[in-house]
């Protein structure tokens, strides 16, 4: 299947033989759906916070940041923002030159909204000789177009959203990733005022976001009265997958060397596993709000950080009994209780276990990774859902699952997704080392089978695109999870340039 040349290049971007046969069988033989016992739902599986208990776990989480744990903002960065502009490079393209579609007609009558706007509006007085407004008056609307997307002017159809101007924020305006700086001295910076930032970020853009946060840095560390360690990763050539032809063999481009293409979000599973912190704060680039949106953001961020600390202490409490050999049957049924209550892992066999065999496999399932995921109600957004399905050893557990990962041809799969009430917006907590503060190693609980594939095309033909397991669904499926509502205020994604034109950019 490899030949020689083959052989190096993969040595090269550092993927075994092994690996890359394994991702050429993926395509031939397909990923398993998985058995779904129910969507999680607030009967089950999804916990909700009224205001005593949110109370509780914020002042948890309040102490919990005074005794100067690590804790670290992870924010996934190097999305490139050229989807976010595909109305407007459609209309670049089209053979009209006035704003037509409603998408059109709503960005050009909105512009003066944008927190990009004096920028845009400085850089075609400079290219253009004309400010927006003039240009706009004359029927001139494709020339503002050009200085907001190409090169000759603020170049953002080929940049990362984090560097993208999102709002505007009294006399100044931010970045997305200015946005994260901000959070992380709300929620995340501990007793000593230390706040600790990493972003993965592709390699052409790093030196972009590096000269940004040099820039801006000391601004919010005086108006926070905090001090930020920030650092970034690139996503490993080694998480890079092959491409396949449509009858399973290798892809190779005209020169006759294998494509490779990177394997989806999951692959950040191994830039997360590398991070030195007790626990690991995981939100997406885009979803963030100014500064007057922020206080519900802040509070369900804490909520979740101590719902967290709360279960983790009980994880601790449990696993120390069970190591000193010194517990009761009572004692084991409480246990396997609190797994299968506040946990949701269940397993039919575990009734037919005796003592020693059950506190084994408490243990096991006790001595994992957490994440405290928050969860809002379903309104039709498109994405990944809380479910309870079974892991490979037969366990039920909360899992995140994407759409693709449900057999939308079996009619009970399709009722469970259908009556799915909540929605996966990628706002997560994770406590990543033991009990005896060691850190897991991620990578032993990732679930192989949960990638899936993909139809793309390079150069008009046709190719099979493998993705790795998403880094919150299959890349964390052996893990502890708790999903927990949060309200839908707290999700601001922004998929379109015109989404920060709604009321919560603004």
């Amino acid at each position: 299947m490899f030949t020689k040349h083959d052989l190096e290049t993969l040595a090269k971007k550092g993927i075994s033989v092994e690996k890359a046969e394994s991702q050429m069988a993926s395509f031939a033989k397909g990923f398993p759906y998985l058995n779904l016992k129910s969507a999680a739902s607030l009967d089950y599986g999804i916990m909700a916070i009224d205001e005593d208990k949110a109370s509780y776990y914020q002042d948890l989480w309040t102490r919990y940041l005074a005794a100067n744990k690590q804790i670290l903002k992870f924010v996934p960065a190097s999305g490139a923002a050229s989807r976010m502009f595909k109305n407007m490079f459609s209309f670049l393209e089209a053979d009209y030159t006035v704003p037509t579609t409603d998408f059109e007609k709503k960005f050009f009558k909105e512009i003066h909204n944008f927190a990009f706007f004096k920028a845009l509006d400085e850089v075609c007085m400079k290219n253009e000789g004309k400010d927006i407004d003039s240009l706009v008056a004359a029927g001139n609307y494709k020339p503002v177009v050009e200085n907001l997307l190409l090169a000759k002017g603020l170049n953002y159809g080929a940049l990362p959203k984090g560097l993208l101007l999102f709002h505007k924020a009294a006399q100044d305006v931010r970045t997305a990733v200015e946005e994260h700086l901000v959070e992380g001295a709300l929620y995340a910076a501990n007793g000593e005022g230390k706040v600790n930032l990493h972003f993965t970020v592709s390699p052409e853009h790093q030196a972009l976001f590096e000269s940004l946060i040099a820039n801006r840095k000391s601004l919010y560390e005086k108006k926070y009265g905090v001090s930020y360690n920030i650092t970034f990763s690139v996503q490993k050539s080694s998480t890079d997958t092959l491409a396949a032809n449509l009858d399973n063999t290798p892809f190779r481009d005209d020169n006759g060397d294998l494509v490779f293409r990177p394997g989806g979000h999951g692959a950040l599973i191994e830039n997360l596993n590398e991070q030195d912190a007790d626990v690991i704060y995981v939100k997406n680039i885009d979803n963030v709000v100014p500064d007057k949106l922020k206080p519900i953001t802040v509070k369900y961020k804490q909520i979740l950080g101590g719902v967290l600390v709360s279960v983790q202490q009980m994880i601790f409490s449990y696993l120390q009994k069970l190591e000193s050999g010194h517990y009761t049957h009572e004692q084991l049924i409480e246990m396997l209780y609190f797994l299968q209550t506040s946990l949701c892992v269940k397993n039919p066999d575990t009734k037919l276990l005796e003592d020693s065999e059950l506190a084994i496999y408490i243990k096991t399932k006790l001595n994992r990774p957490l994440r405290v995921c928050g969860m809002v109600k379903n309104e039709g957004e498109p994405g990944g859902g809380p479910y309870i399905a079974q892991s490979q050893d037969g366990t039920f557990q909360p899992q995140i699952l994407e759409s693709v990962q449900i057999d939308t041809e079996n009619p009970a799969s399709m009722a469970i997704m259908k009556g799915a009430t909540h929605f996966n917006p990628v706002d997560l907590v994770c406590a990543v080392r033991d009990k005896n503060g060691k850190p897991f190693n991620l990578l032993n609980h990732v679930d192989p089978q949960t990638g899936f594939i993909s139809s793309k095309s390079k150069s008009g033909r046709e190719l099979r695109a493998l993705e790795l397991p998403g880094l919150w669904n299959g890349a964390m499926s052996d893990w502890n999870t708790v999903f927990v509502e949060v309200p839908v205020e707290t999700f601001n994604p922004v998929k379109t340039v015109n989404d920060l034109l709604r009321p919560q950019h603004q």
